[in-house]
């Protein structure tokens, strides 16, 4: 027995006849009965997948998953227009050789996700596009605990503030891990460890949570194991405590269950990929995604001041290369930004995004700031050719909901929390990464790659926190370069071109006159006030 329904932004059901109908890129849910009733179909069940054809003739293969009782479905996002075909296989009788059609249809929405479709990273590539090839800046929100925390009416403010402000994706936990037990209903994802078991409860309200991230525009980023291995809470976070098989199923399951939306996969989370877990993490990943059928990118989120670009250069499955800054302003973490192995390796490994998906969080420990926050982030875009950056707030992430309330498993200094969530949005810093991503992408931002060599002078060699990035394209018409304090910025002009020069503030989101000084080739300029700006030069070549 089957259904077909076909989920896009809003739950609809479209039926021609015999035949469904769905739009490009939303999400179409098969659902189908058991022929018997299972205790635990992770291990009972062998195989469930469906094979759809493509109107094209392409084939892909999709797991389907359980949802409770005999309940079976399978997620699916189609690419091209026209009419489907799939059939199902299974070891199970009620849930084999189940097949139909449907008709994709162009989508009716203005949302860029849904006009240009499905994220992906293109071979030889440093940044992320759209399916149709429009290059994507990844300008991310972190909250861990939004979809398992909030209400319903929460997270749709939150989403629409985060759409309305620059943002376009989000990043969140999807089972109980070190900083949140439990969702707001005090269940878990799952039960047992060496042996594992289901509760499909809690993952049915996370759906909606999801449906609605894709809703408003937005990329759904989940963390599906969450690894920190040090620390209170590492005991609940599957990534850490899972056995390889188990960590397996787990994220297997989360990949078919969300495969149907428009997804950028964080396999783990806060982990440590490197050393003794190299292997374990290598292997999860080939199993998860080996089979290169997966719909959306497959990033990784590394432990703090962590790299793993070299040792996982030759992974197939992974997308992004992700590293995490961690929460400091001091030297060896300012240094790791400019001068660490993201900024000396990127040109040496296999093209891929490099993407700081934790730097400085706003109001973390009470002390960093919204410019804390703008120099972990220019520093970090400039280090690498342009991908994009995450942003987090210490009272967004872990959902706070109330003054008072205090971070599970984590410091909370002088027994404080943090500012609740609904305020924390509004930070400065919080709108100022939404400035940064509208003024990245008014240039051809994708062809912008670090130069060095071009700053004379680096201030950053003997004060580290006055280092200067500038980055350019090739022929060198655009070249931006960010002072985090008022400071002569002098580079070479090694082309002798004539540029206009404005500078940019991200604190007020707007641009100022440059005045340019120059020289045998050379040209320098100096910011109009004591704060971080961008130097914006660009040259017409014609």
């Amino acid at each position: 027995m089957k259904n077909i329904f076909v989920v896009p932004l809003l739950v609809l059901v479209l039926t021609f006849g015999s035949k469904a109908q769905t739009a490009q890129w939303d999400k179409l849910e098969l659902s189908f009965t058991s022929e018997r009733t299972y205790e635990n179909p992770l291990y009972e069940l062998d195989e469930f997948y469906a094979l759809f054809t493509s109107p094209t003739g392409k084939i892909r293969k999709i797991n389907g998953f359980w949802d409770g009782d005999k309940n079976f479905k399978i997620r699916f996002s189609p690419d091209e227009q026209g009419i489907w075909t799939y059939e199902t296989n299974s070891s199970d009788k009620g849930l084999n050789q189940q097949s139909g059609e449907f008709d994709c249809t162009p989508s009716s929405s203005k949302l860029p996700l849904y006009q240009k479709g499905t994220i992906k990273r293109s071979t030889g590539d440093y940044h992320l596009s759209y399916s149709d090839g429009t290059p994507f800046f990844f300008t991310a929100c972190t909250a861990w605990n939004g979809a398992l925390k909030s209400t319903k009416e929460e997270w749709e403010q939150y989403l629409s503030h985060r759409a309305k402000n620059n943002y376009n994706v989000i990043q969140f936990v999807t089972t109980q891990w070190r900083g949140g037990s439990t969702d707001q209903y005090g269940e878990v994802a799952y039960t047992g460890s060496g042996k594992v078991a289901l509760n499909t409860a809690f993952f049915k309200r996370l759906d909606e949570k999801v449906d609605r991230i894709n809703a408003h525009g937005l990329v759904a980023a989940p963390v599906l194991l969450w690894a920190l291995p040090v620390g209170p809470g590492r005991e609940i976070s599957p990534g850490y405590t899972l056995p390889d098989a188990e960590a397996i199923l787990l994220a297997k399951y989360m990949v078919a269950r969300y495969g149907g939306n428009q997804v950028i996969w964080f396999l783990g989370g806060d982990g440590d990929y490197t050393g003794t877990f190299e292997q374990r993490w290598k292997t999860i990943g080939n199993a998860v995604f080996g089979e290169m059928q997966h719909p959306g990118v497959v990033a990784q989120h590394p432990k703090g001041s962590s790299w793993i670009g070299e040792i996982y250069k030759d992974e197939p499955w992974l997308d992004i290369v992700g590293y995490q800054s961690s929460h400091n302003n001091q030297k060896g973490v300012v240094d790791w930004i400019n001068k660490g192995p993201m900024a000396n390796q990127w040109d040496k490994l296999p093209a891929r995004p490099l993407i700081n998906l934790e730097p400085n969080y706003e109001e973390i420990g009470f002390k960093i700031t919204a410019e804390d926050v703008r120099n972990a982030s220019y520093w970090s875009i400039f280090a690498t050719p342009l991908a994009g950056i995450t942003y987090g707030a210490n009272g967004i992430w872990p959902w706070i909901q109330d003054d008072g309330h205090l971070v599970e498993n984590h410091g909370n200094p002088g027994g404080k929390g943090p500012t609740p969530w609904n305020k924390s949005i509004d930070f400065p810093g919080s709108m100022q990464i939404g400035y940064l991503s509208a003024f990245i992408q008014q240039f051809r931002w994708w062809t912008l790659k670090p130069a060095p060599d071009l700053v004379m002078d680096q201030p950053g060699e003997e004060v580290f926190n006055h280092f200067i990035p500038v980055v350019t394209s090739d022929d060198y018409s655009t070249l931006l370069a960010y002072t985090p304090i008022q400071q002569e910025i002098k580079i070479r002009n090694p082309q002798s071109l004539n540029y206009t020069a404005q500078w940019f503030d991200p604190v007020n989101n707007q641009y100022l006159k440059a005045e340019l000084k120059s020289g045998k080739g050379w040209l320098a300029a100096t910011p109009p006030g004591a704060q971080d700006y961008v130097l914006v030069l660009e040259a017409n070549l014609e």
